[in-house]
């Protein structure tokens, strides 16, 4: 799992289990941090990143094997633009959750399954999307800060 690396871009592929993925958002997070991503953005691009790798792993591939995640980062003066990408299951409905949580009260049992990860990545991003094209899935990431902030 070596990353292509440049000034501004990150971009890596790595199979799409557990562990890998958990060692790739260590390494995406480390480039990005030594490119100059706001340290004060840096928790919530980890999480959001997190969130959308592990839907990815356990949703998308689920019981698919030889499976690989790739994520390319492009990182701006005041922005930074992640497409994460794999040729695994669509997204229910071809659409993104809206990210609604459960009612508070909810029981235990009757949580929706995701219904969290989807809220999160909505809150901590500037924007996001989700196409389907070509037999892969494509999720792009937004995140809008100031440059010195």
């Amino acid at each position: 799992m070596e990353p292509i690396e440049n000034k501004t871009c990150l971009e890596l592929t790595f199979p799409a289990t557990e562990s890998e993925a958990s060692e790739g958002i260590a390494k995406l997070s480390v480039g990005l941090a030594e490119r100059g991503l706001p340290p004060h953005k840096a928790s919530d691009v980890k999480i959001a990143l997190a969130e959308a790798i592990n839907n990815v792993v356990e949703h998308a591939y689920n019981g698919i094997a030889a499976a690989k995640v790739q994520v390319t980062c492009r990182l701006d003066r005041d922005l930074l633009d992640i497409l994460i990408s794999d040729t695994g299951r669509p997204l229910p409905g071809y659409r993104l959750p809206d990210g609604t949580p459960a009612p508070i009260g909810t029981d235990l049992q009757d949580l929706p399954e995701g219904g969290f990860g989807w809220f999160l990545i909505h809150r901590l991003t500037s924007d996001i999307r989700y196409e389907r094209r070509g037999g892969c899935n494509r999720l792009s990431l937004r995140f809008d800060f100031e440059p010195n902030g």
